[in-house]
């Protein structure tokens, strides 16, 4: 369970310190307090549907399990969101068909809302359309971004493209989430 890490290099449950001394140990439990909610979040934004989240979250820490002893992290919220988005590709693949938006999110409540509720419900309405408007990937880079606040080389790294093309990616869907925005 013990592995080497490179200096400089993050421990696997996200604590620098663990690299220092040579040998880290996985603190598997802390891992997942640590890092869960990011990655529950992600796939949330990129999912649209809290079932399914749940289910990434679950497989990606399984998968991280399997593979604790031949892990080196260069960084751990960039690897972990990497193995969500892989979970979510396959789901797709496996579905073949688009996750729907959770009904929580549906602007048409019955019940009456005040103006400033109902405006904020249809803009969230409009934002999320417009997300899952986006390509994957374009989509995949925008919320490693925004909501994981992940360096353009680590998102290039988990998408396998150029620092640049991420930078790129990036622009060009928050450009489109803004124009949806206005809409």
């Amino acid at each position: 369970m013990a592995e080497r890490e490179a200096p400089g290099r993050e421990a696997p449950g996200g604590d620098p310190e663990g690299s220092k001394e040579g040998p880290a140990t996985i603190d598997f439990d802390g891992l997942y307090r640590r890092h869960a909610p990011h990655v529950y979040r992600f796939a949330l934004y990129l999912s649209g549907d809290r079932s399914t989240a749940e289910d990434i979250v679950s497989e990606t820490f399984v998968r991280v399990w399997g593979a604790r002893d031949r892990l080196v992290f260069s960084s751990v919220r960039a690897y972990l969101i990497t193995i969500a988005r892989n979970e979510y590709l396959q789901l797709l693949r496996r579905r073949r068909r688009e996750a729907e938006l959770d009904p929580a999110l549906d602007c048409r409540d019955a019940a009456p809302l005040a103006d400033e509720q109902r405006r904020a419900r249809e803009e969230l309405h409009r934002v999320m359309r417009g997300l899952r408007a986006l390509p994957e990937a374009t989509r995949a880079a925008v919320l490693m971004r925004s909501e994981e606040g992940l360096s353009y080389e680590d998102i290039a790294t988990a998408l396998g493209v150029s620092s640049g093309a991420a930078r790129v990616m990036v622009h060009r869907g928050r450009a489109r989430l803004a124009a949806a925005r206005k809409e």
